[in-house]
């Protein structure tokens, strides 16, 4: 296959590694899978989207911990991916180097900011991929571009050699193109653990409302399917209280870490992405002291709504993947709507997995699986036994 073609990989030399582990007994012989350019491979700089940030790093010395891993389970590095500008976008753009191409659907956007990895893994360019996902960039382009997607819980995957965004929403989460894949990935990234799918699954009421009418109607079917009968309302009728405590609390982390840099280098920033830095420095500290109280609160209600057990079902976005050369309005709207869904698993933690069982116009649609703290290898066992539903 021609890889060029649909843009997914990083200029410049292939990013290629040989495994550390060899042989039938290691439990990804044979596999080959990419890493965003935010995750360090030794011997190769990690440019985060962004010309100047690369030219300031020396090539990394060490794997980071999740590309170890999966190297020592047998499978080889194929190569380096795309991503959104210093991660902050879920379109899948990026000024300096372009836009993967949707292999699924060419006229729309691939969603971001793992935009290369999920394009790589639909396209047939590697069997899985390694993403980020602080507000959905694995958890978007997984539905975008139609594969499995994995946000594990916080802090499962160590986040080491890692380029940091918002840290306490910030995860290594990953694509494939099977649900037994995801799998067998989880059990080398997480630890082996036998599991069973959740017991119990509810539909998110209140989330399905949010979704375009079609979308919902479209995935309404699957989640019965599933096996969810039972509604919840997540928000408790404050949706918006959600998305602003996640804006204000993600921007407020992503200037402590890209602040400074920013101020003293001048990067060379998109148009897009100069102003969210802007707005991310413009944050108050009241704001930021009442949206933490609010997330303490979220967190404390998902935990009790979400018990060992119970896994909530939603649409993973609000739409089909939005077309390439969509207006500034209808981009608005899907962040409106997509960062509330995603806020969900971001606020509290919790594992979510992006489950490819629907279309709509041609285009993949995901339905998402959120489950309790820690509950990843039951998520990953539905994704299993989903494939094929």
């Amino acid at each position: 296959m021609n890889r060029s073609r649909h843009g997914a990989f990083v200029a410049g030399p292939v990013c290629r590694v040989a495994p550390t582990t060899h042989g039938a007994g290691a439990p990804l012989a044979g596999f080959e899978f990419a890493v965003k350019d935010l995750i360090d491979v030794a011997g190769f700089v990690t440019g985060c989207g962004n010309p100047d940030r690369a030219a300031d790093q020396a090539p990394a010395q060490r794997h980071a911990p999740a590309v170890a891993a999966l190297l020592g389970a047998g499978a080889a590095v194929a190569g380096k991916t795309l991503t959104d500008e210093l991660a902050f976008s879920l379109e899948g753009e990026n000024h300096h180097y372009g836009t993967p191409v949707n292999p699924r659907c060419p006229d729309r956007l691939p969603g971001g900011s793992s935009s290369g990895s999920a394009v790589a893994v639909a396209a047939g360019f590697a069997d899985f991929a390694l993403g980020t996902d602080t507000g959905g960039s694995v958890r978007v382009p997984a539905a975008f571009c139609g594969v499995f997607g994995f946000r594990p819980t916080h802090g499962r995957v160590p986040l080491d050699g890692v380029m940091p965004l918002a840290p306490s929403y910030d995860t290594v989460g990953w694509f494939a193109a099977t649900g037994k894949l995801l799998q067998r990935v989880g059990r080398v990234l997480l630890g082996d653990a036998a599991a069973q799918p959740p017991a119990r699954l509810v539909v998110a009421r209140d989330a399905f409302a949010l979704a375009d009418p079609a979308c919902a109607s479209a995935l309404a079917p699957i989640a019965r399917t599933l096996g969810a009968r039972d509604k919840v309302d997540v928000y408790a009728g404050a949706a918006a209280e959600w998305l602003a405590a996640y804006r204000v609390l993600q921007g407020r982390e992503i200037w402590q870490v890209h602040g400074e840099w920013i101020e003293r280098r001048r990067p060379r920033l998109g148009p897009a992405i100069a102003p969210r830095f802007a707005d991310a420095a413009s944050i108050a500290d009241d704001a930021v002291a009442h949206c933490q109280t609010v997330r303490t609160g979220l967190r404390a209600a998902l935990d009790r709504l979400l018990p060992e057990g119970t896994a909530l079902v939603l649409p993973t976005t609000p739409s089909i993947a939005l077309a390439r050369d969509a207006s500034g309005e209808a981009r608005g709207e899907f962040y409106r709507v997509a960062l509330t869904l995603t806020s969900i698993a971001g606020h509290a933690g919790l594992p979510q997995v992006t489950l490819p069982l629907a279309t709509l116009a041609g285009c993949p649609l995901g339905v998402s699986v959120i489950g309790w703290r820690g509950g990843d290898h039951a998520l990953l066992a539905l994704a299993a036994r989903t494939d094929p539903i």
